[in-house]
């Protein structure tokens, strides 16, 4: 009896570590949706009261395709003064930043319009961060300080990926060191995002390819959680991963079908802005931390570095829970139940990358067409872990070593 009671008192306290998390959601941003939308952007930048406003873009695309010169006549045409900074690249960084800082304070800017996909709108977040604050910006990357504002923005989308148009993160790259750093407030949240379907199609097929991995991977990250879940908000993120596959297939043979531009373009925002997360306590997020490295030392695209660890990764922490990637098996990539968790889990990673192949993306850092040294991925893990004063991950909590060996696995 004195057994049974014991026992007894043990399942209680297991089922209250996986009680379902409290949370908050809050997703402030004005969404414009759909075909020539972005002819609205004055109209919307003159309903946030801006006087003046800084046009920020990345490369010579939004001027070959004609989208800057539009933006530019629909702010004249609402009366609202603008400069403009370019030159964003993928991975952005910081010295463009700080330029977009010294612009701003010299220009007595009181908006930043965003005209471009994450990189473009997380520079213009640090650049937001840099002139509402006083003190180095990057503090705020590594964690040293907490903004206390930010210019407030808006978004003009052109890439489907990031999400960072309704979410209040943004990652920017230090050239000093190559250090890739994270940092969310919701100080930094758009006030209204136009986005436009058909601004996305003339992408090459790997950069949609590596949009919808970084999409599907927003909502993965939240998916994987040591949690007790609602059912309603796995449903959502099994549907939404579904559907983002479905359409990215479909994009790879048709890149101008507006239908799955549009349905990629409104599941990047929705993965991202933490719908998904609802009531998983944050999720995992250990790829991301992995991939940034990655972005850092070799400049690689982010969906596609992403998913050349993501294997890696869940076949590395996949006994800290494996009932849940069994049923990531079964639900979201429609494999059969096999002798065990395990065995069902191992069946869903493998699914995944082959369809990471049917979009042609890697599943390897050599099909990413990079090789490390052994030093250069003791160096990743080492500034993955901040040089061994942290750890990433809630599936397996996971050390410098833990980050060394995924590394090697993704080899």
């Amino acid at each position: 009896m004195r057994r049974k009671i014991q026992n007894k008192k043990k399942t209680n306290i297991r089922k209250a570590e996986i009680e379902m998390t409290n949370f908050d959601y809050y997703a402030p941003t004005k969404v414009v949706f759909g075909k020539g939308t972005e002819d609205q952007a004055g109209d919307l930048v003159r309903e946030q009261g801006a006087t003046k406003v800084l046009v920020h873009y990345g490369s010579g695309s939004v001027k070959r395709s004609g989208l800057l010169e539009r933006i530019y006549q629909s702010l004249e045409q609402a009366g609202i003064p603008f400069v403009s900074l370019g030159g964003v690249v993928p991975n952005p960084r910081l010295s463009l930043v700080y330029q977009g800082i010294e612009l701003c304070k010299k220009e007595h800017v009181d908006f930043i319009l965003a005209v471009g996909g994450g990189s473009v709108i997380d520079s213009g977040k640090a650049i937001g961060y840099g002139v509402a604050n006083e003190g180095d910006v990057w503090d705020f990357y590594e964690r040293k300080r907490v903004a206390a504002g930010c210019l407030p923005i808006g978004v003009v989308l052109t890439i489907a990926a990031a999400g960072s148009e309704m979410s209040n993160s943004s990652v920017i790259t230090n050239e000093d060191g190559w250090l890739k750093r994270g940092y969310g407030n919701d100080c930094c949240r758009a006030r209204f995002a136009v986005m436009d379907p058909e601004l996305t199609m003339t992408l090459p097929k790997y950069q949609t390819a590596s949009g919808c991995v970084d999409i599907m991977m927003h909502t993965m990250e939240r998916y994987f959680n040591q949690e007790e879940n609602l059912d309603l908000t796995d449903g959502f993120s099994e549907h939404l991963i579904r559907t983002v596959m479905e359409n990215a297939r479909i994009l790879m043979k048709e890149p101008d079908n507006y239908k799955a531009r549009a349905e990629v373009m409104w599941a990047g925002s929705l993965s991202h802005n933490g719908l998904t997360g609802c009531g998983t306590a944050g999720g995992d997020w250990a790829s991301h931390q992995l991939e940034h490295e990655l972005g850092g030392m070799f400049d690689v695209a982010h969906g596609a570095g992403l998913a050349a660890v993501w294997g890696s990764w869940a076949r590395y922490v996949l006994e800290g829970n494996p009932g849940r990637f069994a049923q990531f098996a079964v639900r979201v990539m429609g494999q059969e139940k096999g002798k065990d968790d395990t065995e069902t889990a191992l069946r869903g990673i493998c699914a995944m990358e082959e369809f990471y192949h049917q979009v042609e993306m890697p599943t390897s850092l050599s099909e990413l067409g990079i090789n490390p040294t052994e030093e250069q991925i003791h160096s990743l893990a080492e500034k993955c872990s901040h040089f061994g004063k942290r750890t990433v991950g809630c599936i397996k909590k996971l050390d410098q070593e833990d980050m060394y060996q995924i590394y090697k696995m993704a080899m």
